[in-house]
């Protein structure tokens, strides 16, 4: 039976007038991987806060595990100023950086003295250690450092960058190793090659988590439930993204039948209702009570999240944009070198590759945010941007978000007709109560989604999109992605949602460090095919290159044969490197089963400390004789 890690029933909040969600029921179990998916603005990030003790409910309660370790990653994360990152990472509430301590400690100890009370203190130590399977923790550590790039431990955090930020995060949560992940957004601020990492990582791991996310790969693959919360009310799906999608219309479908045929019988009812006298039986009452719940049912309206993208597009030349030997550096960090493209009509162009190699500086120099060292940037005439920048929009927080619209136009062209603004905020998933509310009081998705709006507001032709996925919920990224299909100008789109740059993108510019930009023709996942077996080929070539410059042979060398005693040393090697594998392996299940003594948790300790090193000096010996049998 699945132990129950977190409990919440009943749970209520609103903010301000506004309601978020009501009477949710939401319970994690050990091992569950759960996503929650909502709409900007009902809540999400207000769910994690209460669930993780940051926050309290309007009413409600939740019950959690005793000594329950949730380890709670925010959207923006923020460290206390004069730390380094190791005083981060190996904080004084990592339990296993403790753990190993005092069992070293205690080791030392026991080697000085060999008394009981210090073998006692061993023991301890060692069954600590045992219960926490904290054997292999240096190991685990080591890796998550080495891909996070986090190399420089004495680093002030304050000197970071936003996506470093993220990664420090991340890396701390992961190193902690709690009972219960909560992770909120962990894709924003990662270059896609990391959280391809980190989604091969969690799914592998036997963790519990919840987190929320717009990245429907990073679904797909790491998660085996979903609970949506819709008109505020939670629905639990027990599968991963695309059972989702697949059940929520279903879901859906017989919901609206359901309404339909309420609102059938309810002209019935209500007929009935207007022809009963005013003194009514006991037996008409019960059927005056079902009149008024199937009238609750009839009046209810399915929630239509579409939002209709069809903004009239300002008309385009033939000359677009040309961009001719095009360089930037700062200092000698090289983000662009020589660079020449002319932009044709309808173009769809997606921008990936390592953060800090020069991705937005060029979406800049496109828009003429900064200036090149060298070389041009030329716009046609009828060429009009959209810049929907990662950094977001900064507006005054008393102006109500249908006054920031009409700044830009009381009315708006949707195809062949003329809609009001506030109609056109409607469209966009703005109620009217929500566009009357101060832009300070909206969630970050709904000022990102804000953004978007006067982004599309101004007429573009061209479209510049910087991270556009980010803090957007799923919903508004599938209208997103529908508008951009149909959008007959040119766009620039940079992202790490792989899933947006397969449906949208027809070539990738990408940007391979020191001022390279490569063309390739294909999207996302063709990219990442022929990445994959250029890898391949090139551990391949380098093979080759070792044996073309392997020392020259002697007529005696290359004549001679593989010895007798070489043949079978190389043949004991291979079992050999197998056995210490095996044996590495075993000895790390008898470190963690709490069973040996002390003395024989001594020899085994000692014993894993060196099998490193012997393993090393066997594979280094396989390969020498390998090359000799070519």
């Amino acid at each position: 039976m699945a132990i129950s890690y977190l409990i919440a029933e009943n749970l209520t909040k609103s903010w301000g007038d506004k309601p978020l969600f009501e009477n949710l029921k939401i319970t994690i179990n050990e091992g569950q991987k759960i996503a929650l998916i909502a709409q900007n603005g009902t809540g999400k990030t207000s769910l994690l806060d209460i669930l993780c003790g940051l926050d309290i409910p309007d009413s409600g309660e939740i019950r959690r595990k005793e000594n329950l370790r949730i380890a709670y990653l925010q959207q923006e994360p923020s460290f206390e100023k004069g730390l380094t990152i190791n005083e981060v990472l190996f904080h004084a509430d990592n339990r296993f950086i403790e753990l190993i301590k005092q069992y070293q400690n205690a080791l030392k100890q026991y080697e000085k003295e060999l008394n009981t009370d210090s073998q006692k203190q061993l023991d301890i130590a060692i069954r600590a250690m045992d219960h926490a399977e904290a054997w292999d923790y240096e190991l685990k550590v080591k890796e998550i450092l080495e891909k996070f790039e986090l190399t420089n431990y004495d680093q002030k955090v304050e000197t970071l960058s936003g996506g470093q930020h993220k990664k420090l995060a991340m890396a701390s949560i992961l190193i902690d190793d709690a009972d219960l992940l909560v992770l909120d957004e962990p894709t924003n601020h990662l270059d896609i090659e990391m959280i391809e990492w980190l989604e091969s990582y969690i799914s592998k791991q036997k963790m519990s988590l919840l987190m929320v996310t717009h990245d429907r790969y990073f679904l797909d693959a790491v998660c085996t439930e979903i609970i949506e919360i819709d008109q505020q009310t939670s629905f639990i799906y027990r599968g991963n993204y695309s059972y989702f999608v697949q059940k929520k219309a279903e879901r859906e479908a017989a919901e609206a039948a359901e309404i339909e045929k309420a609102k059938n019988r309810y002209r019935t009812e209500l007929d009935w209702m207007r022809r009963q006298p005013k003194a009514r039986t006991t037996k008409s009452k019960a059927r005056i009570d079902s009149f008024y719940n199937l009238e609750n049912i009839a009046k209810k309206r399915l929630e239509k999240k579409q939002i209709d993208f069809k903004v009239k597009m300002s008309r385009q030349g033939r000359k677009i944009l040309e961009i001719k030997a095009l360089s930037k550096s700062y200092g000698s960090l090289n983000l662009i070198e020589n660079f020449d493209y002319i932009f044709k009509q309808g173009e769809s162009i997606g921008i990936v590759g390592d953060n800090g190699s020069g991705k937005t500086t060029f979406l800049d120099l496109l828009t003429q945010k900064i200036q090149p060292d060298s070389g041009q940037v030329i716009a046609g005439e009828t060429t009009r941007f959209g810049y929907f920048t990662q950094s977001g929009i900064q507006l005054q927080d008393d102006m109500r978000v249908l006054e920031i619209v009409k700044e830009i136009a009381d009315q708006v062209e949707m195809g062949n007709s003329i809609i009001s603004a506030s109609q056109f905020l409607f469209h966009f998933g703005f109620s009217y109560n929500l566009q009357h509310s101060f832009f300070s009081s909206l969630s970050g998705g709904e000022k990102r989604k804000l953004h978007l709006v006067l982004t599309l507001l101004k007429n573009p032709n061209f479209l510049i999109l910087d991270e556009p996925t980010n803090d957007l919920d799923l919903f508004t990224l599938g209208r997103l992605e529908e508008f951009l299909l149909e959008f007959k100008g040119c766009m620039l789109i940079v992202s790490h949602d792989r899933y947006f740059l397969d449906r949208l993108s027809d070539h990738l510019f990408v940007f391979n460090g020191n001022g390279k930009i490569k063309d390739f023709v294909g999207n996302y996942s063709d990219y990442k095919e022929m990445q994959n077996f250029e890898n391949a080929e090139e551990k391949k070539a380098e093979k080759a290159i070792r044996k073309v410059n392997a020392p020259v042979k002697t007529i005696s060398e290359k004549s001679r044969k593989i010895s007798f005693k070489e043949q079978k040393e190389y043949e004991k090697l291979e079992i050999a490197i197998t056995q210490l594998e095996q044996e590495k392996e075993n000895l790390i299940e008898q470190m963690n089963s709490g069973t040996l003594s002390t003395d024989e948790m001594h020899k085994v300790s000692m014993r894993f400390e060196g099998l490193s090193k012997e393993l090393d000096e066997t594979e280094m010996r396989w390969l020498e004789l390998s090359e000799l049998f070519g």
